[in-house]
């Protein structure tokens, strides 16, 4: 466990520094070539040691391919001695831009570069390289109770310098960000059933935000930040509610006998998604935020699916897919057409600011680990593991 007086000082720094809270296993890279029309070929030359690998990480996560000079479209050329310097040049040997990097941690510098060659290779695509993400951990020991401890971690982007945020020798659950702000909201046992709390980042201030009779889960922020989707069973079953974000004035959306879960809204913040039972086999559904009737969604007659994450752009709906056994795959609805289709294998989808990349939780070898889903090619890399088993990954945006 981190002590307190290190986990204060966290809370109140940059959002660029991270303290070491969980052992980092190791990081493999792997790359799972689909579309070759979506994938950038790109050279690299000059970097070295951690810069360079960490280069190729972000890049390969972002869609591109690292390749011969000859066969590339563009090309990254620079220093790393104290400071990066780098050229992108496209493929007449233009340059498209020349930057230094000084200050900051290698990393640091590696990952800020990489976002201004997305943004400067690929129009309209957002960097994602110096983002957090939020996960639930199960931490390898149980509690007097005999529960299995989870604590909610927090990591760049890439599994690296995670940080544990709770100390709640609990379960939790859940995790979600408030766009746009250093709040988390999450679901805890630490009172002996399930509370949602907030839990800003910047001050360290905890609230509990709803802690009704039975559920409290599934906390799914509204995109302007001003409400909180949940599902709650203090009506008697699992439904759909809607408060404000301090968990005040809440208003049930739905009310069937089966079980609701997983909220996430559209990025226009008029619609919420969320998987129901309500037919018998679990299936995906929408309803109005402001009230109104529940409404299925077509997956392409898929059933058993579950975890819809909404992509920040509003055109795609990513879910889990479950199989036999310990199967699960994701598949991505886009959203206009109605066209379903398989990406890879994992489960608890959530998406990156760039609409493009997908966080999800893979099994292998009987413990779950974060990996990182390219949609447009079906790529994969596996984020840094850790001594534990991941699982439910928020993306911050």
């Amino acid at each position: 466990m981190i002590p307190f007086t290190s986990r204060r000082r966290w809370l109140i720094a940059s959002a660029a520094v991270f303290a070491l809270g969980a052992r980092v296993v190791g990081q493999q890279d792997i790359v799972v070539k689909g579309d070759a029309k979506a994938v950038v070929p790109i050279a690299l030359s000059g970097f070295t040691g951690e810069v360079d690998k960490t280069l190729r990480f972000d890049l390969e996560v972002a869609g591109f391919i690292v390749v011969d000079a000859a066969k590339a479209r563009f090309e990254l050329v620079g220093t790393n001695n104290g400071q990066i310097e780098a050229t992108l040049n496209d493929a007449g040997k233009h340059a498209l831009f020349a930057r230094a990097y000084p200050g900051g941690t290698p990393r640091v510098q590696a990952h800020t570069l990489a976002d201004d060659v997305v943004q400067a290779a690929i129009p309209g695509q957002k960097g994602i390289a110096r983002t957090k993400i939020a996960f639930k951990l199960d931490v390898g020991q149980r509690n007097e109770k005999g529960e299995t401890v989870s604590e909610v971690f927090l990591a760049d982007y890439d599994g690296a310098n995670p940080f544990q945020l709770t100390q709640d020798n609990s379960i939790v659950r859940s995790p979600a960000w408030q766009p746009g702000h250093r709040v988390l909201y999450y679901s805890s046992f630490r009172l002996g059933r399930s509370c949602i709390y907030s839990h800003d980042l910047s001050s360290g201030a905890r609230a509990s935000v709803a802690g009704f009779n039975g559920m409290n889960d599934g906390a799914a922020v509204s995109p302007d930040g001003s409400q909180i989707a949940m599902i709650l069973s203090k009506s008697g079953s699992p439904d759909v509610w809607v408060t404000q974000s301090d968990g005040s004035s809440p208003r049930q959306l739905t009310t069937t006998r089966e079980d609701e879960a997983s909220p996430c809204w559209s990025p226009d913040g008029r619609t919420i998604c969320f998987s129901s039972r309500a037919d018998g086999a679990t299936r995906l559904y929408t309803v109005d935020a402001a009230g109104g009737p529940m409404k299925p969604l077509n997956t392409g007659g898929l059933r058993g699916v579950t975890e819809p994450d909404w992509s920040p752009d509003g055109t795609m709906i990513a879910f889990t897919k479950m199989g036999g056994g310990q199967n699960f795959d994701i598949h991505v609805l886009w959203v206009k057409t109605g066209e379903t289709r398989k990406i890879g294998e994992g489960e608890d989808p959530s998406w990156a600011p760039n609409s493009r990349t997908l966080a999800v939780v893979r099994r292998k070898g009987g413990t779950r680990r974060l990996s990182l889903l390219d949609v447009p090619t079906g790529g994969v890399k596996d984020s840094a593991s850790f001594s534990g088993s991941c699982s439910q990954p928020s993306w911050a945006r």
